[in-house]
C-alpha cells in the first residue's frame, strides 16, 4: 500500500538523479503560435512506421507488469468498471485528472493503460498531456522529445511524437516482466505557454485522426484546479475519470474538481493510496457513486 508510492518516489529520485541530459532532449524555443497559422495535420496515421526505442521502466511504479498482487487486482477491477461505462455508452479516449498535483492520477493513468494493454484485443495509445510537469515519460523510461507541445505547436506532425517500446519484456530482480505494446505520446519539451498551446483546438485534431486506430486513448492531464489545461483538454475527451488521494484530498477539493469538468461526462473517483484497501473485487465510491476504486499508488 503505502510501500509502493513509497517506492515510486525513490525510483523517481534514483532517476532523475542518475539521469544525464542528452543534448536531443534539449528544448529549443519556440514561439506559440494561432490556431490559423499552423501547419494542416497530417492525416495519414502509419502504425507500421512508428519508432521503436528501449524503454527502461520504473517497476515499482507499474505493479500492473506483474501477474499477481492486490494492486493488480484493483487496477483490473477499475478495467472491469470502464469496460462496463463503455457498454452503457460510447467511450474511447479517457481524461484522467485531479484537484491538487501528488494525488497519482499519473500513476493510475499510466497503469490503467497497461492494464487495458495486458488484453492483448486492445490497441492503447497512452498520451502524456501534463505539460507543466510531465511524468509519464520518467515511468516509463522514454525519450521525452518529440512530443505533444511540439504537435501542437506545429512543428512535429502525428508520426513524429509517436513511439512503442522495443523490448517485450524487462528483467528486474531476476524476474522476467512481460511489457504490454502500447503506444506513447510524450509530453515533449513543455513550458510556459502551454495553456495557449492546449487551447489551440489542435489536440482535438490530433484525437481525431487517431482515434480510429487504437481501442482505447487515456490522457493524463494536469490537476484541475491548479490550471486550466485539464478543461481545456476534457473537450477533446469521451469522459472525465478523476483521481483523489486518501487522507489528503479535502472533500470540497474534490467537489470543485467534479464541478469543473461540469461540461463533461465523469465516469467518478479513483480513491488512490488507500491504506487499508477492502479485498481485491470490492469497491468504494469517493464523491460520485458511479466508478471508484481502492488504489495503492504514487503521487505522481
Amino acid at each position: 500500500m503505502s510501500r509502493i508510492y513509497d517506492a515510486l518516489q525513490r525510483a523517481n529520485l534514483e532517476r532523475q538523479s542518475a539521469q544525464q541530459v542528452d543534448p536531443a532532449e534539449t528544448a529549443k524555443p519556440f514561439a506559440v503560435q494561432g490556431a490559423e497559422e499552423l501547419p494542416p495535420v497530417q492525416e495519414d496515421v502509419l502504425l507500421d512506421e512508428i519508432s521503436r526505442y528501449a524503454w527502461n521502466p520504473s517497476v515499482s511504479a507499474l505493479p500492473t507488469l506483474g501477474d499477481r498482487g492486490e494492486t493488480i487486482e484493483q487496477f483490473r477491477g477499475l478495467r472491469t468498471q470502464i469496460y462496463q461505462f463503455r457498454d452503457q455508452a460510447p467511450l474511447k479516449t479517457i481524461l484522467v485528472s485531479s484537484g491538487m498535483p501528488a494525488d497519482g492520477k499519473s500513476f493510475v493513468t499510466v497503469n490503467l493503460a497497461m492494464s487495458l494493454a495486458r488484453n492483448k484485443n486492445n490497441t492503447v495509445l497512452l498520451i502524456d498531456a501534463d505539460l507543466r510537469k510531465p511524468t509519464l515519460h520518467t515511468i516509463l523510461g522514454a525519450p521525452k522529445l518529440p512530443g505533444l507541445t511540439e504537435y501542437l505547436a506545429g512543428i512535429a506532425q502525428v508520426n513524429d511524437i509517436l513511439q512503442r517500446n522495443k523490448a517485450p519484456s524487462i528483467v528486474e530482480a531476476g524476474q522476467e516482466r512481460s511489457i504490454p505494446d502500447l503506444t506513447f505520446i510524450p509530453a515533449g519539451a513543455g513550458g510556459d505557454h502551454s495553456s495557449e498551446l492546449v487551447a489551440n483546438h489542435r489536440i482535438d485534431e490530433l484525437i481525431a485522426s487517431l482515434s480510429p486506430h487504437f481501442d482505447w486513448i487515456l490522457i493524463d492531464s494536469p490537476p484541475a484546479l491548479a490550471v486550466s489545461d485539464a478543461i481545456d483538454l476534457a473537450r477533446a475527451a469521451d469522459a472525465v475519470l478523476l483521481v483523489a488521494r486518501e487522507a489528503r484530498t479535502p472533500f470540497d477539493f474534490a467537489q470543485r474538481a467534479q464541478a469543473a469538468f461540469s461540461n463533461s461526462r465523469i465516469l467518478g473517483f479513483v480513491l488512490n493510496a488507500v491504506k487499508d484497501a477492502p479485498s481485491s473485487g470490492s469497491y468504494y465510491y469517493y464523491g460520485r457513486k458511479e466508478a471508484g476504486s481502492g488504489m495503492h499508488g504514487g503521487k505522481d
